[in-house]
């Protein structure tokens, strides 16, 4: 396997990991480039770990893995995406900010006068690791497999978990960009649509493991 159709192979895998990261994006009220560093080296640092892993189990562990991975997938996405949907549904403050004004209509929203340093975009909420790292983990099982696809052909590992880890870290910090820039302007309809992404990605990968 040359460099080219590893670089393809990255593109792939990196896919779901992408449209997580965009909607981690959605949620974000203006672009926090720190936070979006962090976000693609969890998915891009996963997505490197995860083939490395299935390439050193080789064969001995295929059919068990291959048996159960679309299932975690699916239950870690989908229950991401279903507390994305209750945040949504759920907000304290009825879009509220500290200053007592509504979000949506206050003329200093996203501003460096807002009073609200959040809102304002000047201090970002904090990450929930946690969450984060089950979302790395979802989408980049299938990179799992594709690891122990490696060690049958004999591929040099080293330079494979570089470039799909490079390739998935690139997208993914393009993604938080991408999804903030629709996120910033409908941000409750943007945490619904990323909740409902997350689920439907689990769906559709668990649905392709059992059809196929």
């Amino acid at each position: 396997m040359g460099i080219i159709e590893l670089i393809l192979t990255g593109v792939g895998l990196s896919m779901d990991a992408f449209a997580v990261a965009v909607c981690k994006g959605l949620g974000m009220r203006r672009v926090q480039w720190g936070q979006a560093l962090v976000i693609a080296l969890f998915f891009g640092g996963f997505q490197a770990l995860m083939p490395l892993v299935g390439w050193a189990a080789g064969s001995l562990f295929s059919s068990s893995i291959k048996a159960v991975d679309h299932w975690i997938a699916f239950g870690l996405l989908a229950f991401i995406g279903g507390k994305m949907l209750w945040d949504a549904f759920h907000e304290d403050g009825a879009g509220s900010c500290a200053c007592g004004r509504d979000c949506a209509s206050c003329p200093k929203r996203n501003t460096p006068a807002c009073d609200d340093p959040v809102a304002a975009g000047t201090v970002a909420p904090p990450l929930d690791y946690r969450e984060l790292t089950m979302m790395a983990v979802a989408t980049s099982i299938d990179a799992l497999a594709v690891g122990i696809t490696f060690a049958f052909l004999g591929v040099n590992i080293w330079l494979a978990v570089a470039i799909i880890g490079v390739t998935t870290f690139a997208l993914s910090f393009a993604g938080v960009a991408i999804g903030n820039q629709f996120g910033a302007r409908f941000e409750k309809p943007a945490t619904i649509a990323g909740g409902l992404v997350l689920i439907l990605l689990g769906t559709k990968i668990l649905l392709e493991h059992l059809t196929s």
